[in-house]
């Protein structure tokens, strides 16, 4: 390292920061009600909204693929909200870049659980159901880059894949907020009530985790490495044409390094949602659950993803991001071809909770080691003058690469050609992954000022 590069570590060290928790919070709150809203946004696109605006449509699996394409929708709009927010991030700051994304992602959300349903409102409910999830795609495309930069950009150089846990634990917490809203109303309402009011009250309950986010982003400082770029005018016009330019390769490792954890994450939460809880006919596997019950198994298994994400940061910091990310993609091909073994209801039988805890456990595992590092490992990749838009367009490329078709495909592959087309498909994924991490170079070490 030369002594300029010695002296702007230095200097980046000496710059004022964030305390601890102010990181953890205005990092983890953000992508907490991000998945929250996704998550719960999924989950009534599984279960609820075939009902609500797709009511005409008389076979119950094509309701049920449409309502699952509208899912898609937010995710097309990311790398679009990606392109915009991270401009504005790479210009202008972090800070006033994620409290812009943060209101956009609640306002669409809230809406949402506003909207008339088919029968008051016809087709123009879905083409305004549409509009909103497409509004709250804008705003998540800013949102996870942003809250990644507020915790590495103000982490000890040692500790960045641990403070890039916080936000990455954003994941489970809104997980878990928004089924554990679910199984709350699930409990004391019935099908009726949930199909009239209840599916309502997460989107209009997202208000407040939106309000609580706001307050704390409004008071917290832009990160020091920002202000640093700043001082020494390496602030640029035009961050997108610079990413093209110097980082395109950068760029398609990040979509495929993040890709395979979304397909795994929504094949685990949203289709086997359905897999598990509707009969064949309906395009799911007849396993005889009940909604409640897999919400249920979903929120102890969500836990376990908790876990793992903390412990693979630590070893990401310990061994490297490269050694950790190799493991879980070698690690997600075997555990392909076998979970298919335990949502076979010939092989394991109806209600077999025991196979189905077995799934989503190890699966949880494994996404929560492949999800960790990637809060640091991504904006490692990138200058700092590009980096909220190099890291932002990847992982939100790998939005659309990873997810957003995901409960779509694996719902008519499944009910096509079983759930063994669905292992392969995962197979497929992680064998990309795989390829993009190791043609990236380990970013441990790598000099984060510059």
């Amino acid at each position: 390292m030369t002594s300029v590069d010695t002296t702007a570590a230095g200097k980046a060290k000496s710059l004022a920061r964030d305390s601890v928790k102010t990181v953890i919070a205005a990092s983890m709150v953000g992508t907490a009600i991000e998945f929250y809203d996704f998550y719960a946004y999924g989950t009534a696109a599984a279960n609820y909204f075939p009902h609500i605006f797709f009511s005409a449509k008389d076979n119950p699996t094509v309701a049920l693929l449409m309502s699952l394409l509208t899912f898609a929708i937010a995710f097309i709009a990311r790398p679009l909200g990606s392109l915009v927010f991270g401009h504005f991030g790479d210009r202008m700051g972090r800070k006033t870049t994620l409290v812009v994304s943060l209101m956009t992602m609640g306002i669409g959300t809230f809406l949402i659980g506003c909207l008339p349903t088919y029968d008051q409102w016809g087709v123009a409910a879905v083409a305004v159901l549409c509009l909103l999830r497409f509004i709250q795609g804008i705003g998540l495309g800013g949102e996870w880059s942003g809250a990644a930069l507020v915790a590495t950009e103000n982490a000890p150089e040692d500790k960045r894949a641990l403070y890039g846990s916080f936000p990455e634990l954003g994941a489970p917490i809104g997980f878990f907020l928004s089924n554990g809203t679910y199984f709350i109303l699930e409990s004391f309402n019935d099908s009726d009530a949930m199909l009239a009011w209840g599916w309502r009250v997460p989107f209009l309950l997202s208000a407040i985790l939106v309000i609580v986010g706001l307050v704390v982003r409004v008071h917290m400082e832009e990160t020091p490495i920002f202000r640093m770029a700043q001082e020494q005018k390496k602030v640029v016009k035009s961050p997108l044409t610079e990413v093209f330019r110097k980082s395109w390769k950068q760029v398609l490792q990040a979509t495929f390094l993040v890709a395979v954890t979304y397909t795994l994450f929504y094949t685990l939460a949203t289709w086997s949602l359905a897999w598990g809880t509707k009969e064949q006919g309906e395009g799911g596997g007849g396993l005889g659950f009940t909604n409640q019950e897999y919400l249920l198994m979903l929120m102890i298994a969500i836990c376990v993803f908790a876990l793992f994400i903390v412990i693979s940061c630590v070893n990401a910091d310990k061994l490297g991001r490269k050694r950790v990310i190799t493991f879980s993609s070698c690690a997600l091909v075997v555990f392909a071809a076998l979970f298919p073994f335990l949502l076979n209801g010939q092989i394991v039988g109806q209600r077999n909770f025991f196979a189905n805890m077995v799934f989503l456990c190890v699966g949880f595992a494994l996404m929560g080691t492949a999800f960790g590092p990637i809060g640091a490992f991504l904006p490692e990749l990138f200058d700092a003058n590009v980096r909220y838009s190099g890291s932002g367009i990847g992982y939100n490329l790998a939005a659309i690469v990873g997810a957003a078709f995901v409960p779509t495909i694996a719902t008519w592959l499944s009910s096509h050609w079983g759930v063994h087309s669905v292992g392969i498909y995962l197979g497929v994924m992680a064998v990309c992954c795989l390829v993009a991490v190791l043609t990236c170079r380990e970013t441990k070490d790598v000099d984060f000022t510059k």
